[in-house]
C-alpha cells in the first residue's frame, strides 16, 4: 500500500485543489498506487446501485499526445465563451484575482496536457444528451451525474492523500466522439464525463482555497 500524507480529514477535504502547475510531468505513477485510488472510487454509491461506472486510465504518449491536441482546440473555443474563467467578472476584488490566477494556471495545463503521465476518464453507460422516456431527463442527469461524480472525487480524494494531483477538466468532450474512437470506447453506450490529469505533485502542502461567506451560498427552509 502506498504511504499516505500525514492529513486529518478536514485537511484533506479541504486542501484537495485542482492542481495543474504544480504536477510533477517528469515523474511516473505507479499502477499499483492507481488502483488503491480506483479502489476507493469504486466504493462510492451509484443510482439504484448499478454500478455502472467504468474508468479508463491512458498512460500511453501516443494516445495522451493525440487527446492532448483536442484539448488544446477545445481551450480555444472555451476562451471565446462567456462562462470562461478569464471573461468573468465579480464585485469581490478577492474573487477576480482567484479568476486571473485560475485562467493562468488553466492556460498552463492546456500548453502541457500532453506532458501529463496519466489521464483518468471516468465514464458512465448510458447517455444523458439521448431521450430517456419514461424517465423525465433531469431525473436521468442527476441519478447519472450523481453517480460518477462521487465515484471520482473519492479518487481524487484518495489521490491527494498519496501524494498526487488532479482536476477535473471536461474540455476534451467538444470531440468526445473523436476520442472515443482513439480510445475505443463504444461511443452511443457509454459517456465520457471528464478527464482527470493524475501526477505526484511538486510538493504536498495545499492550503483551502478563497470561498465566498457561506452566508451568501446556503439558505435555510426557503430561497
Amino acid at each position: 500500500m502506498a504511504s499516505l500524507l500525514p492529513l486529518t480529514l478536514d485537511e484533506l477535504l479541504t486542501t484537495t485543489r485542482g492542481v495543474r502547475k504544480r504536477l510533477d510531468f517528469a515523474r511516473p505513477v505507479e499502477r499499483e498506487v492507481l488502483e488503491e485510488c480506483l479502489a476507493i472510487a469504486q466504493q462510492a454509491p451509484t443510482a439504484s446501485n448499478m454500478q455502472n461506472w467504468h474508468f479508463l486510465v491512458v498512460t500511453d504518449a501516443g494516445k495522451r499526445n493525440a487527446i492532448a491536441e483536442f484539448y488544446r482546440k477545445a481551450w480555444d473555443i472555451y476562451l471565446t465563451l462567456p462562462i470562461a474563467a478569464p471573461n468573468l467578472k465579480f464585485d469581490d476584488a478577492a474573487h477576480n484575482a482567484m479568476q486571473t490566477r485560475v485562467t493562468a494556471s488553466a492556460a498552463y495545463l492546456a500548453e502541457h496536457f500532453h506532458e501529463v503521465p496519466v489521464y483518468l476518464i471516468p465514464c458512465l453507460t448510458g447517455r444523458t444528451d439521448v431521450p430517456s422516456d419514461p424517465i423525465p431527463a433531469n431525473v436521468l442527469q442527476g441519478a447519472l451525474w450523481g453517480t460518477i461524480a462521487p465515484a471520482t472525487w473519492n479518487f481524487m480524494l484518495a489521490a491527494r492523500a498519496r501524494g498526487l494531483g488532479t482536476v477535473w477538466t471536461c474540455l476534451h468532450l467538444y470531440y468526445e466522439k473523436e476520442i472515443a474512437e482513439i480510445l475505443g470506447i463504444p461511443y452511443d453506450e457509454v459517456m465520457q464525463a471528464g478527464l482527470i490529469p493524475v501526477a505526484y505533485t511538486q510538493g504536498t502542502d495545499f492550503k483551502p482555497g478563497w470561498r465566498a461567506p457561506l452566508d451568501t451560498v446556503v439558505r435555510w427552509e426557503t430561497w
